[in-house]
């Protein structure tokens, strides 16, 4: 068994066995031609389950023939064109390279004695970061696995810095169309999903500051605290940015810790484009910031990080133990990342980003995220002089909220019922994959724009399609109905 552990007699075996892996993967990304198979959950189960997990196949290509079956023939595929559901990006292939790299050597973030050179890399990563974002020389941070961990532990540091220690008295505000990890982490740091305080959105879906205002008067008034204002960089279904510089006077106003959440719109922070990068005016007046590099910098899953304005507040996420990170250590200024995350063991995911701002740069990283916002601004228009569909909001970013309205039904509900069956049925056909969600209570289709390989024609071949599963659903119905 010592033959499958990686080492300096291995090394060899190592190659091959990477070198046949890709291969695999190299064919099904050139030769895939829907974003799914269609298969469904009842097929591809019983063909997991019949896998005996004591009975080792012993190769590495008898266990790659396998895959195939079990997971690359029917993985969804987010590379593919008319993949436009989720915020999935395709990723740019020197961050594939640093996965490689970073699964091999292995280092664990947490502490100097395990990465060296990996912490440092992570250190000159969050500087960059922070600089692009404008937080000043005393900014700091930590890459995270994800958007919900960021806002997690910037609403823990807002929790720690607030004026009181009475929970019940704490609120947190923010947009009725932000994220939910909001809420969960409300949930988490044992205040109560009830503590956040939901703020109306104009007709672009953007927070309205004169309703926030409004909120944290009657906050304060009734002798509670507001703990932080949570700002949206990008919401998740109408990629909307809330109005930050209003958001900040507020936040200064009443002494609220103010957080960017730009998981999503972060993507502009790279944008060549100063009307673009513009649209982020005020982020640099937060105290910390959420950024998701696996969204809108074109990075494998997992890459994020929560930046913060002054790198002091990290110290509440700062635990010491003899065995990992003594105190001498700090004392010693021997850098351990693990004084400033919520988790202990952490992959060097910062080596993706580092090998891709080295070769492509980031105005080459940008161009790609302005390339999906001008796609979304197509489709938009595309969407908009097509009667037979309602559009929810021109894109400040890359995703489009609309629904397909029939010419000759007018109820809401069975116009409902049609969208989610359009949806389910494109889904199985693995001809194009879209989300849905629901605005003023209705049920909705989106398109998520992250692909600069989708075109218009792309788009509006998926709006023929999902008319032509509405259409036949309304059909079959109206048959029965009759």
């Amino acid at each position: 068994m010592r033959a499958h552990l990686l080492n300096d007699t291995t090394a060899e075996h190592y190659r091959r066995s990477v070198t046949e892996g890709v291969e695999r993967v190299a064919r099904k990304l050139a030769t895939t031609r829907r974003p799914f198979s269609g298969v469904g959950v009842d097929d591809l189960a019983p063909v997991i389950d019949r896998i005996d997990l004591d009975a080792p196949l012993g190769d590495t290509s008898a266990v790659l023939d396998e895959l195939e079956d079990v997971y690359l023939r029917d993985a969804v595929y987010f590379h593919h064109p008319r993949y436009l559901a989720h915020l999935n990006c395709p990723v740019v292939i020197p961050a594939v390279l640093g996965e490689a790299v970073l699964s091999a050597v292995n280092s664990s973030l947490d502490t100097w004695d395990q990465s060296a050179g990996g912490t440092l890399i992570e250190r000159r990563l969050i500087d960059w970061t922070a600089g692009r974002i404008g937080l000043g020389p005393a900014a700091d941070g930590v890459f995270t696995s994800g958007g919900t961990q960021s806002n997690l532990q910037s609403l823990l540091l807002a929790r720690e810095e607030a004026k009181t220690t009475d929970l019940a008295r704490l609120r947190v505000f923010a947009s009725e169309c932000s994220h939910f990890s909001v809420q969960k982490s409300a949930q988490l740091l044992g205040m109560g999903r009830d503590s956040v305080v939901s703020i109306p959105t104009d007709h672009d879906k953007r927070m309205q500051t004169l309703a926030l205002a409004r909120a944290l008067e009657r906050c304060v008034s009734e002798g509670n605290v507001p703990m932080a204002v949570v700002a949206t960089a990008g919401t998740t279904d109408f990629g909307s940015i809330d109005p930050l510089p209003g958001i900040a006077e507020l936040c200064a106003q009443y002494g609220a810790w103010m957080h960017v959440d730009a998981a999503y719109g972060c993507g502009l922070l790279a944008s060549p484009t100063p009307a673009r990068r513009a649209l982020l005016d005020g982020i640099e007046r937060a105290d910390s910031v959420t950024v998701d590099y696996h969204k809108s910098f074109f990075q494998p899953v997992s890459s994020s990080a929560v930046l913060v304005r002054d790198a002091s507040t990290l110290r509440h996420a700062t635990y010491h133990a003899d065995y990992l990170n003594p105190r001498r250590a700090a004392e010693e200024r021997i850098p351990n990342q693990v004084d400033k995350s919520l988790q202990t063991t952490r992959r060097f995911d910062a080596l993706k980003l580092w090998m891709t701002l080295r070769t492509m740069g980031a105005d080459g990283l940008g161009s790609l995220f302005d390339e999906v916002c001008e796609l979304a601004e197509q489709g938009w228009q595309l969407l908009a002089a097509d009667p037979r569909y309602d559009v929810v909001v021109q894109p400040t970013l890359s995703t489009l909220v609309f629904r397909y309205i029939p010419a000759t039904i007018t109820s809401p509900a069975e116009i409902d019922r049609a969208n989610l069956y359009a949806r389910k049925a494109l889904f199985a056909s693995g001809e194009a994959v879209v989300a849905g969600t629901k605005s003023g209570g209705r049920q909705y289709l989106k398109f998520t724009l992250l692909n600069p390989e989708t075109g218009v024609d792309d788009i509006a071949a998926v709006l023929d399609l999902i008319a032509g599963h509405a259409e036949q659903y309304l059909g079959e119905n109206l048959v029965h109905a009759s």
